[in-house]
C-alpha cells in the first residue's frame, strides 16, 4: 500500500549523498545540520537498516545505502521528469537521454541514425555508452538500448522489438580465393579451408554456425589460422587473405558490394542472432524516447 511516509526524507537523503555531508547538504536545503541529521535518522529508523557509516572525521554509504541511493536517484529522477512532460507546452522532446549500443554495430548502424535524430531534435541531450554485454536497463538507468542477442522473453518492465536476424555467410578476399582455387558449395570443403574466428571477450573463439537442411543448426569449432577478439581487426584479417571467415553481413555488406571480400560456400549460409531495440516501460511515455523508439525502429537492419 502506497503511503506518502515512503517519501519522506528521501530527498534529504538524496541530497546528503550528492552533496558529500550533511553540513553541505543543509547549506543547500536551507535546513539545520541536525535537521539533516534527524530526517536521515528517521529514515534508517523507518527502513531498519543503516544507511550511512558515521565517524568523527567522515561519513560513507553502507552497502544497504548504496542499494537504496540508485533506487531513490531513479526514481527521483523519474518524478522531475515526469513533472516536466505535464508543464511542457507541447510535445518536443527535450531533455537527457541515456542510449546504449553493441560496440561494433552501433558505430556503424545506430550511430549514423542517431545523428540523424539529433539534427531533427537539439533539444536531446544524448549519453551514449558502447558495450557488448546485456545491460540491466533499470539498474544501470538506460532509457534505449540496442542488443545483439538474447533470449526471446524479457523482464516486465523492459519493452522490446524485434528487429530481425543478422545473416551470417563465409567470405574471404579475392587474393585468398586466387590461391586456394575454387571452392566447391559443400560442407566438407570447410575442413580444408584457413578459418579466421572471432576471439570473444571470455576467451574462446566464436564458432561456426553450420545447418545442413532442415536440421538444427550446428557449431563447428575448426583449427584456426587466427583468432582476433576485435570485430574491425577481424574483417581486416579476412580482407588481408589469411583465410575465410564467417561474418555477418551488417558487418561487411560495403566490403561485399565493392568486391574487396567475396562470398564462398552460399549453401552453408545461416541465420544467426536476433536484434532487438529495448526500453524501459515506464519512459516509453515520455516524448523523447518515445521519438527515438519510432526513430530507429524504422531504421534500424540486420
Amino acid at each position: 500500500m502506497y503511503s506518502s511516509e515512503r517519501l519522506k526524507g528521501i530527498d534529504v537523503f538524496v541530497c546528503a549523498v550528492d552533496a558529500g555531508s550533511f553540513t553541505a547538504a543543509a547549506q543547500r536545503l536551507n535546513l539545520t545540520n541536525s535537521a539533516v541529521g534527524k530526517a536521515v535518522g528517521r529514515l534508517e529508523a523507518r527502513l531498519g537498516v543503516r544507511l550511512f557509516e558515521r565517524t568523527t572525521r567522515r561519513q560513507s554509504l553502507t552497502d544497504a545505502g548504496q542499494a537504496f541511493y540508485r533506487t531513490c536517484q531513479r526514481v527521483l529522477g523519474e518524478l522531475e521528469e515526469a513533472e516536466h512532460v505535464l508543464k511542457a507546452e507541447d510535445t518536443v522532446p527535450v531533455g537527457k537521454l541515456r542510449i546504449d549500443l553493441p560496440a561494433t554495430y552501433g558505430r556503424m548502424h545506430v550511430m549514423p541514425l542517431l545523428f540523424g535524430f539529433l539534427k531533427a531534435y537539439p533539444g536531446v541531450q544524448p549519453q551514449v555508452s558502447f558495450t557488448d554485454r546485456l545491460v540491466d536497463l533499470v539498474e544501470d538507468g538506460i532509457d534505449v538500448a540496442v542488443r545483439i542477442g538474447g533470449g526471446e522473453t524479457w523482464p516486465a518492465p523492459i519493452g522490446n522489438r524485434f528487429l530481425g536476424r543478422e545473416r551470417r555467410i563465409f567470405c574471404c578476399a579475392p587474393s585468398y580465393l586466387k590461391r586456394m582455387g575454387p571452392i566447391a558449395d559443400q560442407f566438407e570443403a570447410l575442413a580444408q579451408l584457413d578459418s579466421v574466428l572471432y576471439r570473444r571477450p571470455d576467451g574462446t573463439p566464436s564458432p561456426w554456425l553450420i545447418q545442413r537442411g532442415d536440421a538444427p543448426v550446428e557449431h563447428c569449432h575448426p583449427a584456426a589460422r587466427l583468432e582476433v577478439g576485435n570485430a574491425d581487426s577481424w574483417v581486416d584479417a579476412v580482407l588481408q587473405g589469411f583465410g575465410v571467415g564467417q561474418l555477418s553481413t551488417w558487418l561487411i555488406e560495403k566490403r561485399l558490394a565493392s568486391g574487396e571480400l567475396v562470398e564462398v560456400l552460399p549453401s552453408l549460409a545461416v541465420d544467426g542472432l536476433p536484434l532487438y531495440l529495448l526500453w524501459q516501460r515506464s519512459r516509453q511515455l515520455l516524448p523523447k524516447v518515445d521519438a527515438l523508439l519510432h526513430h530507429l525502429g524504422a531504421g534500424l537492419h540486420v
